[in-house]
């Protein structure tokens, strides 16, 4: 009678072990029940397998929680999970969920900072990124540079244009701070081999005439030519004569049309009135600016007048400048 019981016993629990075997295994080949488009899911710090499994039950994602947290241990992830924002893809089976949630490949997002914007205009951009923490709203420009660390410093042109990629909850700060410290890269790899006799004294001259050369700049290709007529301009004592400094000079006061009396306004960046180059940057230049001004194009040209395509027309003599401003800034 008892081998008898025993044996049934035995039977029912080959049975049950059977199923729950099955069971196990449909769980693993199973999908989560996610939306049809996927959903950002947040993994917390400190959150365990257990506290997962239970908040995607909470959501509908998963029948079985039990079963997430036996496969975690027998996996050896369930220590391993990383915190931070994951995109979970409609289709994900429980392990390759563990697998991802392990990974650390958080979800990105990007910024673009564009060549030529001034700082105004980056705190504009920095400011409507709904991923990054703002840490520094109501901050003048010079709080926020001491924020940086570098607090004697003027912030316009000392952050490299280009397109940064960081996980939500990335604060204002780290991400300037990245971009601040990828013009300073930047600057320290090119500086060094720069041609020689340049009319510049440090990197920030360099960083300065570049972001002339980036706002005077409308095809790519003349970048080398413009900053060669600046380069030979600073070289013989001359005024540089550019319309961007002006405009950047008369900050708010600029209405989008730069007249005679603009060019006669005293301000600091006002290169029709004082030689040199202006005290600051007026913008963000790009890489392909930098490199322009520490090789500049050789030739005799000293002006340039824009065409009125985007190109500009280049001259050595005072007359042939203001026979091409007849032609094609007066239409005579």
């Amino acid at each position: 009678m008892l081998n008898r019981i025993l044996g049934i016993l035995f039977l029912g629990a080959s049975f049950t072990l059977a199923w729950l075997m099955m069971d196990f295994n449909h769980f693993l080949k199973s999908p989560l029940s996610l939306p049809q488009e996927g959903e950002n899911y947040t993994l917390k710090s400190g959150t365990t397998v257990a506290l997962l499994a239970r908040e995607l039950e909470q959501k509908g994602y998963l029948q079985q929680p039990l079963y997430l947290r036996l496969l975690a241990r027998w996996d050896g992830l369930a220590k391993r999970l990383q915190a931070g924002e994951y995109h979970l893809d409609n289709g994900l089976t429980p392990r390759q969920l563990l697998q991802k949630l392990a990974s650390g490949k958080v979800t990105t997002y990007s910024q673009t900072l564009v060549e030529g914007w001034t700082f105004r205009q980056v705190m504009e951009a920095v400011r409507s990124q709904p991923a990054l923490k703002q840490t520094l709203e109501g901050l003048s420009d010079a709080d926020i540079m001491q924020r940086l660390g570098f607090a004697e410093e003027h912030p316009e042109g000392r952050f490299l244009p280009d397109t940064y990629h960081f996980p939500r909850g990335t604060t204002d700060l780290a991400f300037l701070k990245r971009a601040y410290q990828a013009m300073q890269h930047l600057l320290a790899e090119e500086w060094p081999k720069r041609e020689p006799e340049l009319p510049l004294k440090s990197p920030y001259q360099a960083l300065i005439l570049a972001s002339i050369v980036e706002k005077e700049t409308g095809l790519a290709s003349e970048r080398p030519e413009i900053a060669g007529v600046f380069i030979r301009r600073l070289k013989k004592g001359m005024k540089l004569q550019t319309d961007p400094t002006v405009i950047y000079g008369l900050g708010d006061g600029f209405d989008g049309n730069i007249r005679r009396s603009d060019l006669n306004r005293d301000t600091p960046y006002n290169s029709y009135l004082h030689k040199g180059l202006t005290p600051t940057p007026i913008a963000m230049p790009g890489a392909d600016a930098i490199r322009s001004v520490l090789h500049p194009a050789a030739g005799k040209s000293l002006y340039f007048v824009a065409k009125g395509d985007g190109s500009h027309y280049f001259s050595a003599t005072l007359s042939e400048h203001n026979k091409a401003v007849r032609k094609y800034q007066l239409k005579r």
